[in-house]
């Protein structure tokens, strides 16, 4: 029992959180919450690691962070296609959720998935770079030269101007 109370404490405490950030990462608020659901089941399949973990949430966006990263794997082609323009993330796909935020879900999916993820855990997760050099389990500077590249295609791709397309490094960084 105790480690079930542990999960459900922890899932009252960060799932919000934790869909938030992966959502970021993927773009899609229903994958979002499935891949955090994922983690939470794998916690409750298999608790001791998660019992034992220094930092919880931590320990949860790591798990999240690879059930996202594999289902990115399978979901490939979908992501070469958006990318490539010839299928549209419209407003109304994602419904109660501004132009805004869709057009930034857009722009995240087209930065290259090791870019975006430092992004989103830097700058909607509100991680420190150490913090995201950890969970990636990269170098300080790789984060710092993901986070540059990231900002400058978010800029290009977010301006209102005539669209500009991503350097070759930026897609596949």
């Amino acid at each position: 029992m105790e480690a079930e109370d542990s999960v459900r404490q922890a899932y009252e405490a960060y799932y919000r959180r934790l869909v938030t950030q992966v959502c970021g990462l993927v773009g899609d608020l229903a994958e979002a919450e499935d891949a955090v659901h994922e983690a939470f089941a794998r916690v409750l399949a298999a608790p001791r690691s998660f019992l034992h973990a220094d930092d919880a949430e931590r320990w949860l966006r790591v798990a999240a962070l690879n059930v996202a990263r594999t289902r990115y794997r399978r979901r490939r082609l979908f992501d070469r296609l958006v990318r490539s323009g010839r299928v549209e993330i419209t407003p109304a796909a994602v419904p109660g959720v501004s132009a805004d935020r869709v057009a930034l879900l857009a722009a995240l999916r087209r930065l290259a998935p090791p870019t975006r993820e430092a992004v989103v855990l830097h700058h909607l997760a509100d991680l420190s770079v150490a913090e995201v050099a950890a969970t990636l389990d990269v170098p300080i500077g790789t984060v710092k030269a993901r986070l540059a590249r990231g900002r400058a295609a978010l800029a290009r791709l977010l301006s209102d101007e005539e669209p500009v397309p991503l350097p070759e490094e930026a897609r596949h960084a």
